[in-house]
């Protein structure tokens, strides 16, 4: 019998449904179109070729159907994912065999820069980007991770952790607060407890917990849980960098029916295809460059651009348009590894860059 952490630190005896992970009316409607015999299950946590779900019944570890793998382009079982599930039988172990629409999902470029692309988590509500103000903000970084959480169809939020360490956390909110037009920043500390009844105010149905190593996902989760569940390791002393404490994306119920998804420490945050993602993340942006003379203002040197006037009135930073720009190209990049004709466009518009670079330098004016 599974039983309800709740906010006290200690366990209610009541037995958790289905309803506690996040079903609802609308998908027990869809759910029944699936054949007889079928159940529905949530993955906790899943694994190569396997995965651990919990279904009405209770908890269970799953084998995954080889056509759901490999199959025609179907989704590969997610922490976070909704599955039709077999239950066991004499012969046969309990099996995954369909995993049901995604209504979110947050995706990262894949580490190898292949097509192929990595699912963070599925049917998230909320991302909780996590920062640390024990060490140097990275505004290029929160920027990358908003671009995700925006794209993903979930309601980024911005939470400040170890503000016990901070000599001054409401500065930090103010530069944090500066690239994350749209989304809450909260100051929060899981030592102390600040912050915390803001931060639980704002989180909604899934919770996914994404961030670096080190910055506090887990501390922060387990404040969350109410109790210690979560594995937490100390920060590196010779360098201020964290160790890997979660080793994988698990699923845990949080009260009020809000489920949470902590995840292991994210050392690299590649961009997918997140047109959507940025325009929100650099909203600012979008929004001056509609009084931009020409619609395709690349916003660099053309006349009557109203993104450059905002730089030289100070109104933007040029950091922050840089960070656009830069996102933007990796952005582009990742497209066209599955846009042919993108990807010959780019290809097409390198060859006449180097043909213009090799004129200049041939040019008897050109200086070295």
């Amino acid at each position: 019998m599974f039983e309800s952490p709740d906010t006290s630190g200690h366990s209610s005896a009541r037995p958790l449904t289905l309803a506690d992970y996040g079903w609802d009316a609308d998908r027990e409607y869809t759910f029944r179109s699936r054949p007889d015999g079928l159940v529905p299950a949530r993955v906790v946590r899943a694994e190569r070729g396997q995965c651990d779900v919990v279904a009405e019944s209770g908890s269970v570890r799953a084998i995954v159907a080889q056509s759901t793998v490999d199959g025609d382009g179907r989704p590969i079982p997610c922490t976070g994912d909704w599955v039709a599930l077999r239950p066991a039988e004499a012969a046969s172990s309990p099996t995954v065999v369909e995993v049901l629409e995604r209504r979110t999902v947050l995706v990262r470029s894949n580490a190898s820069r292949t097509s192929r692309s990595q699912v963070l988590a599925a049917n998230v509500d909320t991302v909780a980007v996590i920062v640390s103000l024990a060490d140097r903000i990275r505004r290029g970084r929160i920027e990358r991770m908003l671009a995700l959480a925006w794209e993903s169809g979930a309601t980024p939020v911005v939470v400040l952790t170890k503000a016990d360490r901070c000599t001054d956390p409401w500065s930090a909110h103010a530069e944090v607060s500066a690239v994350a037009p749209g989304a809450a920043v909260l100051v929060t500390s899981a030592a102390t407890g600040d912050g915390m009844d803001a931060l639980v105010s704002v989180l909604a149905g899934t919770v996914v917990l994404v961030g670096p190593s080190g910055a506090g996902k887990s501390s922060l989760g387990n404040r969350l849980l109410g109790e210690d569940l979560l594995s937490v390791g100390a920060v590196r002393g010779n360098d201020g960098k964290g160790r890997h404490t979660t080793a994988w994306r698990e699923l845990l119920p949080l009260s009020g029916g809000r489920v949470l998804i902590d995840t292991p420490g994210l050392r690299g945050v590649g961009l997918t295809e997140v047109d959507d993602g940025l325009d929100q993340t650099f909203s600012e942006i979008a929004e001056l460059a509609a009084d931009c003379r020409f619609a395709d203002c690349a916003h660099v040197t053309e006349p009557g651009c109203a993104v450059r006037s905002a730089i030289e009135s100070g109104e933007l930073t040029q950091r922050r348009l840089d960070s656009y720009h830069r996102l933007q190209r990796e952005n582009t990049y990742a497209a066209s590894r599955t846009d042919a004709r993108l990807r010959a466009e780019l290809e097409r518009r390198d060859k006449q860059g180097a043909r213009l670079r090799r004129a200049i330098k041939q040019s008897p004016n050109f200086k070295a």
